[in-house]
């Protein structure tokens, strides 16, 4: 095989090349605070964009500042309702647990002595007068220090709310003209790209993109409808907070297999509800496991296999075996971008090892007409 000759002018630029990407790095570490609201406004712009584009295509608004406008609005609109509808019952709940919570740890706590031990030893303390003397002295400073304290925290505490305040009109501002101009800023970039690349970086780059849009789709579709089995679930059984816990479960889902994090709280719970009911917390527990097993049946029998398939373009099997080798090999991440990548590799072996035409690859949505 024909090896290239490594020559001093090769190496020099190699090593330019590694001290322009650790000069970048290091840049980008420097500049964090800076670039966060741009980036934090890019992927909500990320988002956003394909509602903005239906709005100016399919309801004929004309001009994308109107269309800006009223995708923020109907964004922030929804975003208000549901904590309308979700943020009550999960404050009763929390409250409810709150109570329950007390009235556990008052019965453990006077079940044993420890509170007997403390109350000798606060006692003992108290006759101690080298303590007594150092209270007194000591009066003063204390008191002084708490209003100082206090004053601080009011202080930093302005300061904080005045800082987040900025910081959200100026991720609202980056927003906007993101938005304004999404189109140039998404596709701009390839310029930097030489010539002979640049088509099949362009190339690459898309169907990355449009795998990744097909996928967090139809996860984010599913983790919803996962949080919703959940809480459907736990109210039947009259689990402790049970919209919140459901909730967060199905949150947890938008990572396969993470949800399984949701057995910590779902035995905490339970441990609570059978010390205020007087149940058996063998029977709650094996009430939730039965929720936890009949939703993740309907997860991986139906909901992923249709979702993911019709979306990814890839046979059940081939899914969860993606899932599997994937999150065996890096983990979380692994998780994250198996399908993606798997419908890239089936694609790209079926166009460049096989020869097939675009036709025959598996079916990865494409991005919608750009908006004028």
């Amino acid at each position: 095989m024909f090896e290239r000759e490594i020559t001093f002018d090769r190496v020099v630029r190699w090593l330019i090349v590694a001290l322009v990407a650790v000069g970048l790095i290091l840049l980008i570490n420097r500049l964090s605070s800076v670039l966060l609201p741009f980036f934090i406004a890019w992927i909500l712009a990320y988002m956003i964009y394909p509602f903005v584009v239906f709005l100016q295509e399919k309801c004929r608004l004309r001009y994308r500042v109107l269309s800006i406008a009223v995708a923020l609005f109907v964004v922030l609109a929804v975003i208000v309702a549901g904590i309308f509808l979700v943020v009550p019952p999960i404050v009763e709940e929390s409250i409810r647990m709150s109570n329950l919570t007390t009235v556990y740890f008052h019965d453990v706590l006077s079940s044993s002595d420890f509170l007997v031990k403390v109350q000798q030893a606060l006692q003992n303390y108290a006759n101690d007068e080298s303590l007594m003397q150092l209270m007194q002295h000591s009066s003063v400073v204390d008191a002084a220090e708490n209003i100082l304290l206090q004053a601080w925290d009011f202080l930093s505490g302005t300061i904080n709310f005045a800082i987040g305040l900025l910081g959200g009109l100026v991720v609202l501002l980056y927003l906007f003209f993101i938005l304004m101009d999404y189109e140039k800023l998404s596709e701009g970039w390839l310029l930097l790209i030489p010539d002979g690349q640049r088509d099949f970086t362009g190339m690459v780059v898309q169907d990355v993109k449009n795998g990744m849009n097909a996928y967090f789709r139809g996860q984010s579709l599913i983790a919803l409808l996962v949080g919703i089995l959940f809480s459907i679930g736990f109210l039947i059984i009259d689990f402790p907070m049970a919209i919140g816990l459901g909730l967060f479960i199905g949150l947890l889902n938008m990572i396969p297999y993470l949800q399984l994090i949701g057995f910590i709280p779902t035995i905490l719970l339970a441990l609570v509800k059978a010390t205020d009911t007087g149940q058996s917390f063998w029977l709650i527990m094996l009430c939730a496991l039965a929720v936890f097993a009949v939703v993740q049946t309907i997860q991986d029998v139906y909901l992923t296999p249709r979702i993911m398939g019709r979306v990814m373009g890839l046979n059940p099997a081939v899914i969860l075996l993606s899932l599997s080798v994937w999150g065996s090999l890096l983990g979380i991440i692994g998780l994250i971008i198996a399908l993606p990548l798997t419908t890239l590799l089936i694609s790209y072996y079926r166009r460049f090892v096989l020869k097939e035409t675009d036709e025959s690859a598996p079916d990865i949505p494409q991005k919608d007409k750009k908006a004028k």
